[in-house]
Formats: C-alpha cells, sequence, structure tokens
C-alpha cells in the first residue's frame, strides 16, 4: 500500500513530487524565502504546484497561477485525500515564454484511487513562471 504524504515537511525530508533532493532543496524553496515564486523552469514550478496541493499551498497555487485564468479561490482539500505521487511524462519548451508539461498525479480519497493526466500550459511574463491552464 502506497505511503500517505504528511500535510507538513522537514527540509530534509523527501520531496513529495519524486525528485531526488530533500523539500528544502527541491519544492521548499520555492515556496517560501527569498526564491518564492521564482521557479526557474515551467516543470520546477509544475513539480512545485503539485508539492503545494499535497501541502494544501493555497496561497502558493493562486500565486502561480496565470492572473488571465486565476480562479477566485481554492475549494479546502478534503481532509481523507492523499496524493500519492507524481509521474512526469514530458516537458518541452513552445516558445521562448511558452512550456508545456505532461504528467500523472495520483491520489486517493475515500478508499477510491484517482489519476490526473494533463498536459499543462505554462507561460513565462517578466521573467516568472505561471501555470496558464490544461491545454486541450
Amino acid at each position: 500500500m502506497p505511503r500517505a504524504i504528511p500535510t507538513q515537511l522537514d527540509d530534509d525530508a523527501a520531496c513529495p513530487c519524486g525528485q531526488a533532493a530533500a523539500y528544502g532543496h527541491c519544492c521548499g524553496r520555492w515556496h517560501r524565502g527569498a526564491l518564492r515564486l521564482q521557479a526557474p523552469t515551467a516543470e520546477a514550478l509544475m513539480r512545485s504546484r503539485y508539492t503545494a496541493y499535497v501541502l494544501g499551498l493555497h496561497d502558493y497555487l493562486l500565486d502561480t497561477w496565470h492572473p488571465r485564468t486565476r480562479p477566485g479561490g481554492i475549494e479546502a482539500t478534503p481532509p481523507a485525500l492523499r496524493w500519492l505521487g507524481l509521474e512526469l511524462r514530458h516537458a518541452a519548451s513552445t516558445g521562448p515564454d511558452a512550456a508545456t508539461v505532461e504528467f500523472v498525479a495520483r491520489s486517493k480519497l475515500d478508499g477510491r484511487a484517482h489519476r490526473l493526466h494533463e498536459r499543462s500550459r505554462f507561460e513565462r511574463v517578466a521573467g516568472r513562471w505561471y501555470y496558464l491552464d490544461a491545454a486541450g
């Protein structure tokens, strides 16, 4: 049975995004401190957004959502939801300030497994990457 990822992490804990680095040297650096919101690539931003979903960092999710498509808010995470893993399928530049990242995120809610397979679009504005939307 896959282990559930805790909703708070020490900097030395394994990062939920699946990279080999510890949280503090991986997604944690984009979540807080001097580098907050400064993910250097669309892939790094996508991984940090997955980890933000795992940790319930809704402010980070909204702050990294493109202003053109950003919702007014994000629904509260159901307490029984457990994120189980992220699989990066493909990341590609689609222009000087545009990229796509295809991934599969697995979760479990009330004993039922769920799988989100998405090809996300990202756009860089004034040097900063934003999640735009799911490609059609």
